[in-house]
């Protein structure tokens, strides 16, 4: 059997390519869009992808399944479980070789077999796989392909359905669900290799660790959700709801249309490089979004297109864009030109298709002979606590609610840079905003965000443990919490 778990380290995304090397055939699991990566690696190792299947409907990137079916006409095996709300509407599509799954059933790749387990609780659709190489001799299942049912020390979280996609009173039912799906976890042999869909990084849990697989036995030994089913159902649903993060924006839009089906891609946006004088008229542009990704945010803010923002080309990139960006909305980029495919492929990974232009840095740098670029004030938390005392001076903590809780500034009010867009009209205009985080980085994005948006905005550029401890609070004021 040929195995390939193939790593997304920005969406911390786990996707898998299983081949039978006696038959030659290949199946696809959690395909994410731009599926010319795996059509590459099958084709190294001489085998032909003839299938895909996902083990749900996923709120963080856009499944490859359809396109798979659409270029090579792969055959979708889908889960046919859960809520009828929750049924993929183009697995109807008579275009596609759509196969829906059942608890209990099977299929086969060549001579390996995968089972499907039903396991919800983080959606209801969801399902893993168990995976028998029956021509390698086995009769028994070696693995599990667990999906974003059991992580690496963390499960899946079950809020998403009401946090991300607004289902109100979804969230602790779910969680319930989960308790009993665990339960099935752990009658399962210790020996079983777990393959999880994500690790460290990602938004789908809270805790994930960032070793690339895992057994039963060490989850059910080591794995503090699962620990926490132990005590019981009320006590697990306690704490499988504690302390999840926000989920970012495009989540909401991400699980919509893998539901309805993604846009197919058929390949790469091709952007074109831009000339001085073509980056100059998209200056305080409101149609379009110029997205500058330069990792040195000391740069950004000392000189930037008037109105772009800012998402460093790193880990975070697909979040902030995610979240900062309406899907239609042209985008140019500021980036050198080893990294335009890079972001192209981040991009269309969350449904962003119009990477319409790029400049580099070098041709922002010729526009700034002829036109002044914006400047963001950039302080440090010392100055921050002396001017926050000012009139109409307010302190906005841009970290997850879970951080705010355990220490901020006096005063400080929370919105996760995740949620900023839906929450910008909480932010009063004609105030000063004084936006920080824990080391910089993500109040950098939410500085620029603001000053698109028109705020008068101070960047604070420090590491919170700086701040001496008789400075800050704990806990949330009412009226900060709300994070929908």
């Amino acid at each position: 059997m040929f195995f390939r778990q193939v790593f997304d380290s920005k969406l911390a995304q786990y996707s898998y390519l299983i081949g039978c090397q006696q038959t030659g055939e290949a199946l696809v699991i959690d395909p994410e869009r731009d599926v010319d990566r795996y059509v590459a690696m099958a084709s190294e190792e001489e085998l032909e992808i003839v299938a895909t299947t996902e083990t749900h409907i996923h709120a963080d990137f856009l499944s490859g399944s359809r396109e798979l079916a659409e270029q090579l006409g792969a055959r979708v095996y889908l889960s046919d479980l859960g809520d009828p709300d929750w049924k993929y509407a183009w697995a109807s599509d008579p275009t596609y070789d759509v196969s829906l799954l059942k608890d209990g059933d099977t299929f086969r790749i060549g001579k390996i077999e995968l089972r499907v387990m039903h396991t919800p609780g983080h959606t209801p659709e969801h399902i893993a796989f168990m995976v028998t190489d029956f021509g390698g001799g086995a009769d028994e299942a070696m693995g599990m392909l667990s999906g974003d049912f059991v992580f690496v020390a963390d499960l899946g979280r079950p809020d998403l359905l009401e946090s991300a996609a607004g289902y109100r009173g979804m969230m602790e039912p779910s969680a319930r669900t989960l308790y009993h799906s665990v339960q099935g976890f752990l009658e399962l042999p210790d020996y079983l290799q777990v393959w999880p869909g994500h690790g460290a990084g990602s938004a789908c849990g809270k805790a994930l660790g960032a070793v690339p697989e895992t057994t039963v036995g060490y989850e059910r030994r080591f794995n503090a959700a699962i620990a926490a089913a132990g005590r019981g159902e009320d006590a697990f649903v306690l704490s499988i709801l504690e302390g999840q993060p926000e989920p970012p924006l495009y989540f909401a839009r991400m699980k919509r249309d893998n539901k309805e089906g993604p846009r197919i891609l058929g390949g790469l946006p091709h952007p074109r490089g831009l000339s001085p004088a073509e980056l100059i008229e998209l200056a305080d542009r409101a149609d379009v979004a110029v997205v500058d990704t330069r990792t040195d945010r000391s740069a950004f803010m000392a000189g930037h297109l008037p109105s772009s923002l800012y998402a460093p080309m790193d880990r975070t990139f697909n979040t902030i864009v995610g979240s900062f960006v309406e899907a239609g909305v042209p985008i140019y980029l500021i980036i050198d030109d080893n990294k335009v495919e890079e972001a192209v492929r981040d991009l269309v990974r969350i449904g962003l298709d119009d990477v319409v232009g790029y400049a580099t840095p070098e041709t922002l740098a010729e526009v700034a002979l002829s036109l002044p670029l914006a400047t963001i004030e950039v302080i440090d938390f010392e100055r921050a606590l002396e001017i926050s005392r000012q009139p109409a001076t307010h302190l906005l903590d841009v970290r997850r609610m879970s951080e705010f809780r355990a220490g901020h500034l006096s005063g400080a009010r929370c919105i996760a840079h995740t949620r900023l867009v839906a929450r910008a009209d909480e932010v009063e205009l004609g105030a000063r905003q004084l936006v920080y985080c824990r080391t910089g980085s993500r109040a950098a994005a939410a500085s620029a965000l603001l000053r698109r948006l028109g705020h008068d905005v101070a960047y604070v550029d420090d590491q919170i443990s700086n701040v001496p401890q008789s400075h800050l609070e704990t806990g949330a004021r009412v009226g900060v919490a709300a994070t929908a």
